[in-house]
This record gives structure tokens, C-alpha cells and sequence, in this order.
């Protein structure tokens, strides 16, 4: 199919046979899998994967695209759903799902923040990202990727940077470099919030001003008391900070003490 890509839809194809199967391999796909595709496109992923699935769900909002996908495929082994990802209900599909795509690179961030609240559902997660968000998911506290959006996935998700896709991997070819990465919900949260908005609330507001102090950025949240009762240096800022203590500042706002 000839298909004019659509900025409006963040559209880049990927192209490199050798990159797309070695994203295969990763996903591992099995034929019982029930595994949704976000975004798929002209089909880069989805027509390989369907060689491993007996079924496969797709995600895709290009009434285009999905004009020529129920042309192409067969109706029994794909199921189309033309929704706006930021909108679809994923708990409608299977009790356990796994999740794969080249996501839209504008909308990348919201798309995961979506997905953290079906985690309960989801077995795995493999996606073609933008590189510089990659490492902001797997940065390690203080370095200089490390922030909200690191904290806010590692509390649910265990991450792995698969592998670097240079942009010629793609048509038209974005102007910045892609990443693969796998992501696989905690079966067990390790530091478990007791109140997960006030611990979303407690991030949002130590990154909102990163080169300002502990002390200053959740003045209002913890005092001077609550600083020492955690053991935590206010002087700190909240890159240095790992899930864990995050998840000690919330539970210590949201109990008695």
C-alpha cells in the first residue's frame, strides 16, 4: 500500500527488515497469545507477528489504513478497533493481555500513563519509542534522565532497554533516534503506596521545580519533622531520590503520625 504518512497521526514507518525481526524475537510472540498492537501501520510488526499468533487485535485510528487492513487481512486472524488509544478500554479485550507498538512519539507519555492503569490485565509491554524517553523510563536516580516520568513507571513496571533503532530504520525517517524497550508489571508491587494519587501528588510537585531543594518543592506537603521521622536530607533534590523513599514520603503523609 502507498501511504502518505500523517503528521497529525505522528506516523513513521518502520522499514528495516533486520530490526523488525530482531523485535520479534523479543516480543517472543506464541500462538494463544492475546496480544493487541497499537498503532500498527502498514504492518511492519503486525504481518510477522500473525505468523506466530492465531489472532491479533490492533489499535488504529488512520481510517485509511484500516480501509486497506480489512482488504489485506483476514477477518478470523485480526480484529480492528478504530479508537483513539488515548480513549480504548483494553479491559474489554482478554483477562491477560500483552501489549506491542510503534507508538505515536507526541503522545507516547500519555499512552503509558494509560496503560499503568491496566497493569492488573497486562503481561508484557514492547514498544518502539523516541530513545530519549527510553532512558527517562530506565534512568537510575541521579543522572540527569532521571525524573517524574522515571519514578511514576518504575513503581509498576521492570524495564529493559532492548535496543538503539537509528531513524533510516523508518519512512519518512523521524529526526531523532528510537528506542525498544520491554516493560512487565510487578506480579508484587516492591514498595506498595498506600494512597497512589497522594504519591502521584508527592512526584508531581518534588520534579515540578528539579533544581530546587527538597525543603522547597514539597513545602506545604513535609515539614522539617517529617524530613527527620524519614531520614531524608531536605537539601536533596528529587533526582536523588529512588521509588522507594517517594513511596515513604506518601505513606508517611497518608498515615497517622
Amino acid at each position: 500500500m502507498k501511504h502518505i504518512a500523517k503528521k497529525k497521526f505522528g506516523q513513521n514507518f518502520l522499514i528495516d527488515q533486520g530490526i523488525i525481526q530482531a523485535l520479534i524475537n523479543a516480543i517472543h510472540p506464541q500462538s494463544q497469545d492475546c496480544m493487541v498492537e497499537i498503532g500498527p501501520g502498514l504492518g511492519a510488526m503486525t504481518q510477522p507477528l500473525l505468523k506466530h499468533l492465531k489472532h491479533l487485535h490492533v489499535v488504529e485510528i488512520d481510517r485509511d489504513i484500516i480501509l486497506w487492513m480489512q482488504g489485506f487481512y483476514p477477518a478470523d486472524s485480526l480484529t480492528i478497533h478504530n479508537a483513539d488509544v488515548l480513549k480504548f478500554d483494553f479491559a474489554c479485550l482478554c483477562p491477560r493481555i500483552r501489549v506491542v507498538g510503534n507508538l505515536p512519539y507526541n503522545i507516547s507519555s500519555p499512552i503509558l500513563f494509560k496503560l499503568l492503569e491496566n497493569t492488573a490485565q497486562i503481561i508484557d509491554m514492547h514498544f518502539m519509542l523516541q530513545k530519549e524517553v527510553v532512558e527517562r523510563m530506565v534512568a537510575s536516580p541521579s543522572t540527569a534522565a532521571y525524573g517524574r516520568l522515571s519514578v511514576m513507571l518504575q513503581y509498576r513496571l521492570q524495564m529493559d532497554y532492548l535496543v538503539t533503532v537509528p531513524p533510516e530504520s523508518f519512512d519518512p525517517a523521524p529526526k531523532v533516534e528510537s528506542a525498544f524497550v520491554r516493560c512487565v508489571p510487578y506480579a508484587k508491587l516492591p514498595f506498595p503506596a498506600t494512597d497512589e494519587a497522594l504519591f502521584a501528588k508527592v512526584v508531581t510537585a518534588a520534579f515540578g521545580q528539579r533544581r530546587k531543594t527538597l525543603r522547597n518543592t514539597l513545602k506545604g506537603l513535609l515539614d522539617d519533622a517529617g524530613f527527620s521521622a524519614l531520614g531524608i536530607d531536605p537539601q536533596l533534590r528529587a533526582e536523588n531520590l529512588g521509588v522507594a523513599a517517594f513511596v515513604a514520603i506518601s505513606n508517611y503523609l497518608a498515615g497517622p503520625h
